[in-house]
């Protein structure tokens, strides 16, 4: 009786939880009572006509995390993947130990060896091509590697990084349903999810709360118009999320960031080439991720977004970037960020979280540096780190993706 009632109170619980029922310019799937087992089984009868997988880019050094171990638990439950792709660039040990970690996956899975010396010749044949990705390095280039070579085998595919320390079998289960389901005619779903650490009563998510959302907000008013492509963004719960499922032959259309700005160049590229209609977001509950300190890498990630948004600004809208504009932007976007710190506090109070409202002012003061050294940079090179999308890329070297396949396993 007391193990009933327990359930019931977790129930009730999740309920209260979940009790949004509002819906934006961008659909939201919410959780309210979505069943693992029911979605399993609907995804497992779809991958004979719909064939589905994961695509996790990493790096060497997550290797033996506690984090990788757990994803890999997690995706063992989800029978019904057709293949699970796991992208990196790494020494040759590093690539052996990673044979070595995803022996214990029981899906059919291939390791991506992204810059093996084979797959480097290929890229080089490419450049005398006329197509030179070879300067380009990074997950976002890791990412693409295996978005080609994926698509060869896969109608669609979700994409996820592997550090999330939270994993379950739900995570793609949830974000890949929308996408494979032909009831639902979706091309792109996204994740979204609040950065609260329940057991620590802590807030997370700071690239997004104090720069990316005070900033969007800001570029709305400096540019004295709605832009569409902003209200777009701002239209996603959580548009840094790395956590999204899409067709591939939307993936093959859409041009990349190498960098940092991977989440916000995909969603610019969506806006190009995807109705809303057929782009959700997903509740993914509370979420996990491995958490750094505010620090050179982190703020990377901020100038890289930063770059993107800008450039795609520039395209979309025709805005003219210059150094007044930046140093305009900068004296706004610390209006709204420190509005934001405000809020932040009075709900953190509420909740009883930790929070340090000096430190996150600290932070924004770092951001708002950020803004002006990412800015200039962007000024001085606004397309330097761009990937071509996968159809011209095709158009160059027809059997690019066969090629690269063959090329990034070491037998």
């Amino acid at each position: 009786m007391l193990l009933s009632l327990s359930k019931k109170l977790l129930k009730n619980e999740r309920q209260i939880f979940s009790m949004d029922f509002n819906q934006e310019k961008i659909t939201i799937v919410h959780d309210f009572c979505m069943d693992f087992d029911s979605l399993k089984k609907r995804l497992r009868t779809l991958s004979r006509k719909y064939p589905h997988g994961v695509i996790i880019p990493m790096l060497g050094s997550e290797l033996g995390s506690p984090a990788l171990q757990r994803i890999i638990e997690g995706l063992n439950d989800c029978d019904y993947l057709n293949k699970v792709f796991i992208a990196l660039s790494v020494t040759h040990d590093e690539y052996r130990e990673a044979l070595k970690v995803f022996r214990n996956l029981e899906v059919p899975y291939e390791v991506i060896w992204c810059n093996r010396p084979e797959v480097n010749a290929v890229l080089e044949e490419l450049k005398n091509k006329g197509l030179d990705i070879t300067g380009l390095s990074g997950k976002g280039k890791d990412l693409w590697i295996a978005i080609g070579v994926a698509s060869l085998e896969l109608y669609a595919f979700a994409m996820h990084d592997a550090d999330i320390v939270s994993y379950s079998g739900m995570l793609p289960t949830k974000i890949l349903y929308p996408v494979v389901e032909p009831r639902l005619d979706f091309f792109f779903s996204k994740g979204y999810y609040a950065r609260v650490n329940m057991e620590s009563k802590t807030m997370y998510g700071r690239i997004y709360r104090l720069f990316t959302c005070p900033l969007l907000e800001a570029l709305q008013e400096k540019l004295y118009y709605r832009s569409e492509f902003l209200r777009y963004l701002e239209a996603f719960r959580y548009p840094l999320s790395g956590e999204v499922a899409i067709t591939s032959d939307l993936a093959l259309n859409l041009r990349i960031p190498c960098d940092w700005g991977l989440e916000i160049g995909m969603l610019a590229e969506l806006f190009r080439n995807a109705s809303y209609k057929r782009i959700c977001q997903v509740d993914l509950g509370f979420y996990e991720h491995k958490h750094k300190e505010i620090s050179e890498g982190l703020l990377k990630t901020a100038g890289d977004s930063l770059i993107t948004l800008l450039r795609t600004l520039t395209e979309t809208d025709g805005v003219d970037i210059s150094e007044a504009f930046l140093l305009s932007l900068q004296v706004i976007y610390r209006r709204f960020a420190q509005d934001k710190i405000r809020q932040y506090h009075a709900d953190a109070v509420c909740n009883n979280l930790e929070y340090d409202r000096h430190q996150e002012e600290t932070n924004m003061e770092a951001f708002a540096e950020v803004l002006i050294d990412a800015g200039r940079e962007y000024l001085r090179n606004p397309v330097v780190s761009q990937l071509p999308d996968w159809i011209r890329a095709i158009s160059a070297m027809p059997d690019l993706r066969e090629r690269l396949k063959e090329a990034t396993i070491e037998n």
